[in-house]
Order: structure tokens, then sequence, then C-alpha cells
């Protein structure tokens, strides 16, 4: 049974930090991704949110009008899932433009893909 996540004090900060703007679908991606992968451990990075398993596999990049959620090795998810954008030579994201939007089903394949390709690492 996969662990659960453990509250990062310095994430915690941060997001309560968060501008009220995006700060709901900020929060809703979180709740998303710890319910998807409660396996990554949480940290801040650049001050972003990264969620990390054997390397760092999501995070959080925020901007006045929608939520990005960065897939690290979203290059190799991207063919499966035509939502995820950019042309980065491994990272991608999804933009997120509202909470109901944060935990779709295509949001929590997409995480559950990217933490398989962590998964196959270890």
């Amino acid at each position: 049974m996969p662990r659960a996540v453990v509250s990062d004090a310095k994430v915690d900060a941060l997001f309560q930090s968060l501008p009220e703007s995006y700060r709901p679908i900020a929060d809703a991606l979180r709740r998303t991704i710890r319910h998807t992968a409660p396996g990554l451990r949480e940290t801040v990075k650049w001050n972003n949110t990264f969620w990390v398993g054997s390397r760092d596999v999501l995070c959080l990049m925020c901007y006045p009008d929608h939520v990005n959620l960065g897939f690290l090795r979203g290059a190799e998810l991207a063919e499966r899932f035509p939502r995820i954008e950019g042309t980065g030579k491994s990272m991608r994201h999804v933009k997120v433009a509202n909470p109901r939007d944060a935990g779709s089903a295509d949001v929590v394949k997409m995480v559950r893909a990217a933490v398989e390709l962590d998964r196959k690492d270890r």
C-alpha cells in the first residue's frame, strides 16, 4: 500500500501565499495529486511545488489566469495525451483553468501515467 503524502511546511506555506485568483485551482490539483499519487513526496524547488518519486515527476507553475501542471517527462507522455502542451526536450505541461478540471478523469490518467514512468526507473 502506498504511503500517505506527508505535509511539508514549505509547501504548505507556499500554497498559503498563493493569490486568491488561482489558489483554488492549485489546491484542487494538490488534492488530485495526493489522492492519485500518494507515494510521491512534496517539496519546493525554484519557488514551485514539485512531487518527487525516484526523480522529479510533477510540478505546479502558477499564472494569473491558470495553473500549469508540469510533467517532467511529459515529452514521453505527449503522444498518448494530446492535451499535454509544450516543446521542451522532456518537460511538458497541461493548463488547468478551474478547480473542476483539476480533478478530471484525463488529469488523473496523466498523473497516473507520469507515476508509472517514474516507477519504471526504480
